[in-house]
């Protein structure tokens, strides 16, 4: 089965961009595991191509790392389903051999970069920003906090963009607003007032705080499975909303 690593080490408490390991030999994949964790991303880690691709499909992970010889399907097919399934995270793929057809099959499958073993770890890192940073620019700085993440909800903030899974979601300025501000920040409990105050400058909004109301109310139209149960934006009696913590 595919499994999350413990808890990263980060440079700071937001939320990083989240890569997948799909990697059966054990050594390489933990000590893979070990250098992105220092580098503050998260990790999650498959040992099949079939559980690569659950994973992937399910979760959006930021990038895949992807062997090309696993048990089960190999890294080729894994790549080809993922992209059938409308998966575009880059996939930086790992083969044993320094071999030219290798190479093309998954260039052409849709890789996005190629790394053979023996590899090192500052050329693995190196190679990982430099797709990051092409696929979503500050994102590449996992510490960077351009990505707000919690399940398959996803808000990038360099963007403005917010995604379920492989669902865009349409926010208006303040409904996105409101949103950063409260899964920046997990647990912590807003007022309608602070909230009002925070979003002011994105709306023409009333001194009526029940207006956050509506926008909570829309929001959680766009976001929830079932906005009359809520699993991202809660209602704290008497004190206000928060987002929920992971």
């Amino acid at each position: 089965m595919y499994h999350r690593s413990p808890h990263a080490t980060r440079r700071n408490t937001r939320v990083s961009a989240t890569i997948l390991i799909v990697e059966d030999e054990y050594a390489v994949a933990r000590g893979v595991q070990y250098a992105l964790q220092q580098e503050g991303y998260q990790v999650a880690m498959a040992q099949s191509g079939e559980e690569g691709y659950e994973f992937a499909t399910q979760h959006a992970p930021d990038l895949v790392i992807l062997d090309v010889r696993l048990p089960g399907i190999d890294g080729f097919e894994t790549l080809r389903r993922m992209r059938a399934a409308g998966s575009r995270a880059p996939v930086l793929m790992l083969t044993a051999r320094d071999d030219e057809v290798d190479k093309v099959i998954g260039l052409e499958l849709g890789a996005d970069d190629y790394l053979t073993k023996p590899f090192g770890l500052r050329e693995l890192m190196s190679r990982i920003k430099a797709l990051l940073r092409r696929a979503y620019g500050d994102l590449a700085d996992a510490a960077g906090g351009r990505l707000l993440r919690h399940g398959d909800l996803v808000v990038d903030l360099e963007r403005r963009r917010v995604q379920r899974g492989e669902r865009r979601l349409s926010l208006t300025a303040t409904e996105f607003e409101i949103l950063r501000h409260l899964a920046s920040r997990p647990g912590r409990v807003f007022s309608r007032r602070e909230l009002l105050e925070l979003v002011r400058d994105y709306e023409a909004l009333d001194q009526d705080e029940k207006t956050i109301n509506v926008h909570i109310s829309h929001l959680r139209e766009k976001l929830e499975d079932d906005p009359a149960d809520p699993v991202f934006i809660l209602t704290v009696r008497g004190a206000g909303y928060a987002f929920a913590e992971r």
